[in-house]
């Protein structure tokens, strides 16, 4: 008979993106209080799963620089933001914010966290869509760190 584990207690940061995406969608929809927002999914089973502090600051920062992120996406759609499901629309935010303001987290960590998030909450398809322009994104707000990890083209082997 095998033993079920007890989920471990906090530090995911898939949840608390999971958590964010929650939030930006009432935030988006409603333009509810930022902090009621958080408050209320303090309430949320995932919260106890969560990385609390990160889950806080993320929301907060893509909240605080929302328009900034919007305006680095809106180029790289092929449709207006505002024809974006909120879904997407948050998902893109999300992976955008931690592309442009957070370093630590490596470009292919902040697309494939996108990606499953819309896998498991957006349309049928829309996973792709949301790989394509955070890869655009990429490439453009860390063309260093991909160079240094793309193999070169035309290389010798």
């Amino acid at each position: 008979m095998t033993e079920k584990k007890a989920p471990k207690p906090g530090k995911n940061r898939r949840k608390s993106r999971e958590l964010v995406l929650k939030g930006l969608y009432s935030l988006l929809l409603t333009e509810s209080d930022l902090q009621k927002t958080m408050d209320d999914l303090a309430d949320d089973e995932a919260y106890k799963r969560a990385d609390a502090a990160y889950f806080k600051s993320l929301l907060a920062g893509v909240m605080l620089e929302r328009a900034t992120l919007e305006a680095h996406i809106s180029p790289l759609l092929d449709r207006k933001l505002s024809e974006l499901s909120p879904i997407e629309h948050g998902i893109l935010c999300i992976a955008a914010y931690e592309l442009l303001h957070d370093p630590s987290i490596p470009y292919r960590v902040a697309i494939n966290e996108g990606v499953e998030l819309a896998k498991l909450y957006g349309g049928t398809d829309g996973y792709k869509y949301v790989n394509g322009v955070l890869d655009k994104l990429a490439a453009l707000a860390r063309p260093n760190e991909i160079s240094d990890l793309r193999p070169a083209r035309n290389a010798k082997i």
